[in-house]
């Protein structure tokens, strides 16, 4: 299917960095669970909610801390350096699709990105070791550096208005697509989810690899229910 399509769109979930030790959202003693994200309203509104959310922040990234890219990763790079695949759309924060290798504008971070903050006044970008000094040595995190803004972290929390250029250009490669391949997504998650049942309709092939059944594996051409790392190393180099 790959080699007879003209356009491949490619899309992740958190199954393809579960492989990199980074834990899933649903999965039974999730760590999530225990360290949940703060709605946006209430981010934006009390100052507690927000100290309290950049310290659930720190306590996951410090239990993923150093995670590589797996297999997965590095297979859908070698998909787009072959030039069968313009971008990968994905639904992960962790910034691992670019640390295999691809550059920002072949990845689209439908969720936004965790590896950085952004104040959300002027919208600079802020590194995280900077935020993380401030936020131990004061017990707050600090404003922004150019305008005083309130700083989070570069996802998009519960209650936040997707990103517009991301789902613009997701929509865009899922017009342009014949073939539409998702891997680790458990497509439940909207309106994320929409993207492959979109591609399907406009009468692109659609794959889904993932290790459990997802609602759309009826409509799909092919469903691989393995491990992604396995499935996909098969297109390294």
């Amino acid at each position: 299917m790959i080699q007879a399509a003209r356009i491949v769109a490619g899309f992740t979930g958190a199954g393809i960095s579960t492989e990199s030790g980074i834990p899933d959202f649903r999965s039974p003693n999730s760590p999530w669970m225990r360290n949940k994200p703060i709605p946006f309203e209430l981010f934006l509104q009390d100052p507690r909610s927000r100290r309290e959310a950049w310290r659930r922040k720190f306590t996951m990234d410090d239990l993923y801390r150093g995670a590589a890219p797996s297999a997965g990763h590095i297979g859908f790079a070698s998909l787009i350096s072959s030039g069968r695949m313009p971008a990968v759309i994905t639904q992960n924060i962790d910034g691992l699709h670019q640390a295999s290798g691809l550059a920002e504008d072949q990845v689209i971070e439908l969720h936004g990105n965790g590896t950085y903050a952004r104040c959300l006044s002027c919208g600079r970008r802020h590194e995280l070791d900077w935020v993380r000094y401030h936020f131990e040595r004061i017990g707050d995190a600090p404003e922004c550096m150019a305008c005083r803004g309130i700083l989070k972290s570069a996802t998009i929390s519960f209650g936040q208005a997707m990103p517009e250029e991301p789902m613009r250009r997701a929509q865009k490669l899922t017009a342009a697509c014949d073939l539409f391949l998702v891997a680790g997504s458990s497509l439940v998650v909207y309106p994320a989810a929409a993207f492959p049942a979109f591609a399907k309709e406009n009468g692109a092939r659609l794959v889904i690899v993932n290790r459990e059944s997802t609602p759309l594996d009826k409509a799909a051409d092919l469903v691989i229910h393995a491990e992604i790392g396995e499935v996909f190393s098969k297109f390294i180099a």
